[in-house]
Protein backbone atom coordinates (compact mmCIF):
# COMPACT_ATOMS: atom_id res chain seq x y z
CA UNK A 1 0.00 0.00 0.00
CA UNK A 2 1.19 3.48 -0.90
CA UNK A 3 -0.17 6.62 0.73
CA UNK A 4 0.58 10.34 0.89
CA UNK A 5 -0.92 13.21 2.80
CA UNK A 6 -1.52 16.39 0.80
CA UNK A 7 -3.10 19.79 1.44
CA UNK A 8 -5.84 21.25 -0.75
CA UNK A 9 -4.42 24.48 -2.20
CA UNK A 10 -7.01 25.75 -4.69
CA UNK A 11 -9.35 28.51 -3.50
CA UNK A 12 -12.64 26.62 -3.91
CA UNK A 13 -11.44 23.26 -2.60
CA UNK A 14 -12.83 20.03 -3.99
CA UNK A 15 -16.04 20.99 -5.78
CA UNK A 16 -17.63 19.23 -8.79
CA UNK A 17 -14.87 19.87 -11.35
CA UNK A 18 -11.93 18.79 -9.15
CA UNK A 19 -13.93 15.77 -7.93
CA UNK A 20 -14.46 14.75 -11.56
CA UNK A 21 -10.75 15.22 -12.32
CA UNK A 22 -9.82 13.09 -9.30
CA UNK A 23 -12.21 10.30 -10.30
CA UNK A 24 -11.10 10.36 -13.95
CA UNK A 25 -7.45 10.23 -12.93
CA UNK A 26 -8.01 7.42 -10.41
CA UNK A 27 -9.94 5.39 -13.01
CA UNK A 28 -6.83 5.26 -15.19
CA UNK A 29 -5.19 2.89 -12.70
CA UNK A 30 -5.88 -0.75 -11.85
CA UNK A 31 -5.19 -0.23 -8.16
CA UNK A 32 -7.89 0.40 -5.59
CA UNK A 33 -7.62 4.09 -4.75
CA UNK A 34 -9.20 5.84 -1.78
CA UNK A 35 -9.08 9.24 -0.17
CA UNK A 36 -9.48 9.94 3.53
CA UNK A 37 -10.36 13.19 5.29
CA UNK A 38 -11.17 13.43 8.99
CA UNK A 39 -11.81 9.68 9.26
CA UNK A 40 -14.15 9.52 6.22
CA UNK A 41 -12.77 7.17 3.56
CA UNK A 42 -14.18 7.26 0.02
CA UNK A 43 -13.47 5.54 -3.28
CA UNK A 44 -11.39 8.00 -5.34
CA UNK A 45 -12.94 6.59 -8.54
CA UNK A 46 -16.38 7.87 -7.48
CA UNK A 47 -17.18 11.54 -8.17
CA UNK A 48 -19.96 11.55 -5.58
CA UNK A 49 -17.72 9.86 -3.03
CA UNK A 50 -14.99 12.44 -3.51
CA UNK A 51 -17.50 15.30 -3.20
CA UNK A 52 -18.70 13.84 0.12
CA UNK A 53 -15.32 14.74 1.63
CA UNK A 54 -16.25 18.44 1.63
CA UNK A 55 -12.55 19.31 1.43
CA UNK A 56 -12.07 23.08 1.37
CA UNK A 57 -8.88 25.04 0.89
CA UNK A 58 -6.35 24.18 3.57
CA UNK A 59 -7.86 20.74 4.26
CA UNK A 60 -5.52 17.78 4.51
CA UNK A 61 -6.43 14.55 2.73
CA UNK A 62 -4.69 11.20 2.58
CA UNK A 63 -4.53 9.52 -0.81
CA UNK A 64 -4.05 5.77 -0.55
CA UNK A 65 -3.76 3.06 -3.20
CA UNK A 66 -3.19 -0.68 -3.25
CA UNK A 67 -2.49 -2.70 -6.36
CA UNK A 68 -0.06 -3.17 -9.25
CA UNK A 69 0.28 0.54 -10.05
CA UNK A 70 -0.32 2.01 -6.59
CA UNK A 71 2.71 4.31 -6.51
CA UNK A 72 1.87 5.82 -9.89
CA UNK A 73 -1.78 6.32 -8.90
CA UNK A 74 -0.90 8.13 -5.67
CA UNK A 75 1.71 10.28 -7.40
CA UNK A 76 -0.70 11.31 -10.18
CA UNK A 77 -3.38 12.33 -7.67
CA UNK A 78 -0.95 14.18 -5.41
CA UNK A 79 0.30 16.15 -8.43
CA UNK A 80 -3.28 16.99 -9.39
CA UNK A 81 -4.01 18.35 -5.89
CA UNK A 82 -0.70 20.22 -5.58
CA UNK A 83 -1.34 21.87 -8.97
CA UNK A 84 -4.64 23.21 -7.65
CA UNK A 85 -6.60 21.17 -10.23
CA UNK A 86 -5.43 23.66 -12.85
CA UNK A 87 -7.56 26.40 -11.30
CA UNK A 88 -4.86 28.77 -10.10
Amino acid sequence: MTERKVQIVNTLGIHARPATLIAQTAQQFQSDVEIEKDGLVVNAKSVMGVMMLVAGKGSWITIRAEGPDEAEAVEALVRLVEDGFGEE
